[in-house]
C-alpha cells in the first residue's frame, strides 16, 4: 500500500506558482519512492492473461501434449471441434476424442486420429511424446486408433499421423498418466495387469510394448507419474495409500528400474485427499491435490529433487487439476475459492488458474479466468507448453465453457505477449472534509496481469498530470490511494480524473470527480477523525464500487451489487451524501482484513422504515458471500428495535433498545465495547448495556455494513440485509466515552 502524498503551498500569484511546481515535485518524488513505472507484466510472470483466439471442442479436454516443432496435441471426451466464436452445434468438424493445433494460431493441423470403444464411452487421459518427438503415446480407455485395435495404450507416428503396429500391449483398464524416455514408457492408471502380468496401477514398458520388470504396485488408482531430470526416479502420485506394500499416501518417489520405494510419505496428505498431476524444473518436483470433504489439502506442493523433502506448500482450497513450469513460475488450473489461511483471498467465487513463483507459494498477479463448466465441473483440466515463431504458448484445456467471461469451450491458450488488456478504470473521491485543500481519493484498479500499475491524476481537464503513482493491487486487495491538492483557494470548484497504466495499456480517464474546496472545517467529520476513527466511510462517491476512507488509514470499502448512491439529505450537516441499501443483496466490506478487535466502537446514522429488520453493521469472516463466523454486529428487528450484540464466553450476548428507529428519521447509532462491557447507543443516549462481557469472538475479519449473515441470533429478522439509508460510518479501536458520542450526536444534528 503507498502512503498518501501530498503537494505544498497554496494562495495566489506567484505563491500559488510556486506551490504548483512543489505539487509536481512532490508528485514526481512520489513515484520514485513507490519504484519504477509499471510495466506490462509483473515479473516473474512472463505470460499475458489475454486468451488468445483458439478452436474449441465439444466436450472435455483431459490431455495435452506439445511438440517442440509448435504442435499441440489434444485427448479427452469430446467427438468435434469447432473455431474460435462459433456457439456450440455450428462450424464443426469430426474429432473423435483427439484434435492436433498449430500453437501459434490455435487452429487444427491436418493430424486427424479417432480413438473409439466398441461398448462404452471412449476417452483419451494421457498424451506424452517421445524425447525425440517422432512418437506421440496416448492413454485412457479406448479399444482402436482409426479402426486399428488397441487396449487403453497406443503409439502414434508423429510424421504420418497414423497408429504403430508395432506399439501393443494389452492393459486391463483406464490409463490415466504417462512419462517416457528413450527406450521405457511408464503408466498409470486403474489397471491391475499389463500384458497378461500383475501390475497394480503402475508399470512400465518398452517403447516396442514389451513389459518390464519394473513394479510399483498400488492399492488405488495412480493419476501421475513424472520422472526426475537424472533419469534415476520416478515419483508417482494418485489415490493410493500403499505402494509395494510400504504405506505412503498419494504421494512416492520409487526407483525408476525396479519401482522399489525410495521415499514414502506417510500422514504427509491427508487421508482425504488426492494428488492429480505432477511436473518438474531442475530443481524441485510439484504436486496438484485435490481433497474431498472436510479437512482437506487442496493446494500445491514443492518438494526438492536432492532430498524429496518438502520446499513448501500453499493452502488454498479449491482442488488443482494440472501444474506446469515456465520461467520460474509455477502455473495451475484450479476451482480455488479460499486462499486466506495463506494470507491471500476468502472464500468467494471460484478463481480457475493462478501462478506462483517456484520458490514462494504466495499467489502472484496473473488471473485469467474460466468457468466451471460442463462435467464434473472444476474447470481446467490440464496445460501444455511450447514455442513458436518466437512466442511461448501456454494452452489450457478442460470442462470450462467460458474463458475471461467470453464463451470458449474446453481449449485457450495464451502467449508472452503481446499484452493488451488495460487496467479497470480507477474510482475517485474528492473531498474537502480540512478547509483549503482537496483530498483526492481513489480505489486502486486491477490488471488480471500486472499488479503493480501506474496512476496519473489530470486536474481540472489538463492534459498534463499533476501527480503520479505506481502502486500494487490484486483482485482481492485494491487499497485505496490518497493525494492532497494544496494549490487550491476556499470556494473554488476542481475537478479530478485518474486513469492506471499497466506500462503499456493505459484505462481511460475516470469521470471528474468534483469539490468545492471548504471555507472551514466540516464540525462533524473534523470530530470523527479527531476522535480517533480508523475508518471513516462517508459515502459521497458517485456509481462506483468504492467508499473513500476519510480517516487518514486508507481503509476502504467496498459497493456489492450497486446501492442507491448520493442519497440526500445526508444525516449530518455539510455538503456530504448518504447511500441507500435494497435489504436483499446490497452492502459494503472493508478492504483491509483486520485482526480481532479487543475493544471497539462502532457509529453509524440510519434512516428506514423496513419491517423486515437486517443487519446494520458488523464483523465477518468473507467478503463476496455471507460470513461463516460473525459477531460484533448491530442488527436491526422486524419491530425496528436495536440489537448490538457479540459471541463471548460461549454464547451469542447482546442487548437491546426498548424502543423502535424505523420511523423514517435519521437517528445516531453507537455501539461499544471494552473494559466496561457492552454499551448502545441512540441518539446521543445510552439506550441499552451490560458489563459483564468485556471480549469476543477471536478471528481475523472484515467491517461489513448493510448486511451478513445473523444466523441463530437472538430475535433474528426477516432479513440479514437491511434496507434504508446509512450514512457517516466510523469505526475506532477504542471504546468512546459516553460524552464524546453524546458530542457527535450534537454536531450531526447542529443547524
Amino acid at each position: 500500500m503507498m502512503n498518501p502524498t501530498t503537494g505544498h503551498g497554496r494562495g495566489r500569484g506567484r505563491l500559488r506558482a510556486a506551490a504548483a511546481a512543489l505539487c509536481l515535485l512532490a508528485g514526481a518524488l512520489s513515484a520514485a519512492a513507490s519504484g519504477s513505472p509499471a510495466s506490462a507484466l509483473t515479473p516473474p510472470v512472463s505470460l499475458t492473461a489475454d486468451d488468445l483466439s483458439t478452436w474449441q471442442t465439444n466436450g472435455i479436454v483431459w490431455s495435452m501434449a506439445a511438440s517442440a516443432d509448435g504442435t499441440v496435441y489434444a485427448g479427452g471426451t469430446f467427438s468435434t471441434v469447432r473455431p474460435p466464436g462459433a456457439a456450440a452445434g455450428t462450424s464443426e468438424q469430426p474429432a473423435v476424442n483427439f484434435a492436433a493445433f498449430d500453437a501459434a494460431t490455435g487452429a487444427p493441423t491436418g493430424c486427424s486420429l479417432s480413438f473409439t470403444l466398441s461398448s462404452g464411452t471412449a476417452t483419451v487421459r494421457s498424451l506424452v511424446l517421445s524425447p525425440d518427438g517422432s512418437t506421440l503415446y496416448a492413454g485412457g480407455q479406448f479399444g482402436s486408433v482409426n479402426g486399428v485395435g488397441v487396449s487403453n495404450i497406443a503409439a502414434v507416428d508423429t510424421a504420418t499421423c497414423t497408429p504403430r503396429q508395432d506399439f501393443k500391449v494389452a492393459v486391463s483398464a483406464t490409463v490415466r498418466a504417462l512419462a517416457v524416455t528413450d527406450d521405457t514408457v511408464y503408466l498409470g492408471g486403474d489397471f491391475n495387469s499389463v500384458a497378461g502380468q500383475t501390475r497394480n496401477k503402475f508399470a512400465a514398458v518398452t517403447t516396442d510394448a514389451q513389459l518390464k520388470p519394473f513394479t510399483a504396485n498400488t492399492d488405488e488408482v495412480g493419476r501421475a507419474v513424472e520422472l526426475t531430470p537424472d533419469g534415476q526416479h520416478l515419483v508417482i502420485g494418485g489415490d493410493f495409500f500403499t505402494v509395494n506394500g510400504t504405506n505412503s499416501h498419494a504421494l512416492a518417489v520409487v526407483d525408476a528400474t525396479t519401482g522399489a520405494v525410495t521415499r514414502s510419505y506417510p500422514g504427509f496428505i491427508p487421508n482425504t485427499s488426492t494428488v492429480q498431476d505432477l511436473t518438474s524444473d531442475a530443481t524441485q518436483f510439484y504436486t496438484a491435490n485435490e481433497g474431498t470433504g472436510g479437512g482437506v489439502f487442496d493446494g500445491r506442493i514443492a518438494l526438492d529433487l536432492g532430498t524429496f523433502d518438502q520446499v513448501w506448500r500453499d493452502t488454498c482450497l479449491g482442488a488443482t487439476q494440472a501444474i506446469l513450469v515456465h520461467a520460474g513460475v509455477l502455473y495451475s488450473g484450479s476451482h480455488a475459492h479460499d486462499c486466506a489461511s495463506m494470507g491471500e483471498f476468502p472464500d468467494q467465487p471460484r478463481k480457475h488458474l493462478l501462478a506462483q513463483a517456484v520458490n514462494d507459494p504466495k499467489l502472484l498477479p496473473w488471473f485469467p479466468d474460466t468457468n466451471d463448466g460442463i462435467g464434473e465441473p472444476v474447470g481446467p483440466r490440464v496445460m501444455a507448453q511450447t514455442d513458436k515463431g518466437g512466442h511461448h504458448y501456454l494452452w489450457v484445456g478442460g470442462e470450462f465453457t467460458t474463458v475471461n467471461g467470453s464463451a470458449q469451450q474446453g481449449l485457450t491458450r495464451f502467449a508472452d505477449g503481446p499484452d493488451t488488456g488495460a487496467p479497470w478504470v480507477p474510482n475517485v473521491s474528492a473531498s474537502t472534509v480540512r478547509p483549503g485543500q482537496v483530498d483526492v481519493n481513489w480505489q486502486t484498479s486491477f490488471d488480471t496481469d500486472d499488479g503493480d500499475l501506474t496512476y496519473r491524476i489530470y486536474k481540472d481537464g489538463a492534459s498534463t498530470p499533476v501527480h503520479t503513482v505506481t502502486a500494487s493491487s490484486v483482485f482481492w486487495d485494491r487499497p485505496q490511494l490518497t493525494w492532497t491538492d494544496l494549490d487550491v483557494a476556499a470556494g473554488e470548484t476542481h475537478t479530478y480524473r485518474i486513469s492506471a497504466s499497466d506500462g503499456t495499456n493505459t484505462s481511460a480517464k475516470s469521470p471528474a470527480a468534483t469539490a468545492v474546496v471548504a471555507w472551514g472545517p466540516e464540525p462533524y467529520p473534523t470530530r470523527v477523525i479527531a476522535d480517533g476513527a480508523s475508518l471513516y466511510w462517508r459515502y459521497d462517491e458517485g456509481v462506483s464500487t468504492f467508499a473513500a476512507d476519510s480517516s487518514g488509514n486508507l481503509d476502504n470499502g467496498f459497493l456489492r451489487n450497486a446501492p442507491a448512491y448520493r442519497q440526500t439529505p445526508a444525516a449530518v450537516p455539510g455538503p456530504s451524501t448518504a447511500i441507500g441499501f435494497n435489504g436483499t443483496d446490497e452492502y459494503a466490506y472493508s478492504n483491509r482484513r483486520h485482526a480481532q478487535p479487543t475493544a471497539f466502537t462502532l457509529e453509524t446514522w440510519i434512516r428506514t422504515t423496513t419491517v423486515r429488520g437486517g443487519k446494520i453493521i458488523g464483523f465477518g469472516n468473507l467478503t463476496m458471500e455471507n460470513s461463516g463466523t460473525f459477531d460484533k454486529h448491530v442488527y436491526m428487528r422486524n419491530d425496528g428495535r436495536l440489537m448490538f450484540g457479540v459471541y463471548s464466553s460461549g454464547g451469542r450476548r447482546t442487548v437491546a433498545t426498548s424502543a423502535a428507529y424505523n420511523d423514517g428519521a435519521w437517528h445516531h447509532v453507537v455501539a461499544t465495547q471494552g473494559p466496561q462491557g457492552l454499551a448502545l447507543y441512540v441518539d446521543g443516549q445510552l439506550r441499552a448495556s451490560n458489563a459483564l462481557y468485556t471480549n469476543n469472538q477471536a478471528y481475523a475479519g472484515y467491517w461489513r455494513v448493510g448486511g451478513d449473515n445473523l444466523a441463530n441470533w437472538p430475535n433474528r429478522p426477516t432479513s440479514n440485509f437491511f434496507a434504508g439509508q446509512i450514512d457517516e460510518t466510523a469505526v475506532y479501536p477504542t471504546a468512546l466515552s459516553a460524552s464524546q458520542i453524546a458530542s457527535h450526536y450534537t454536531l450531526g444534528t447542529a443547524g
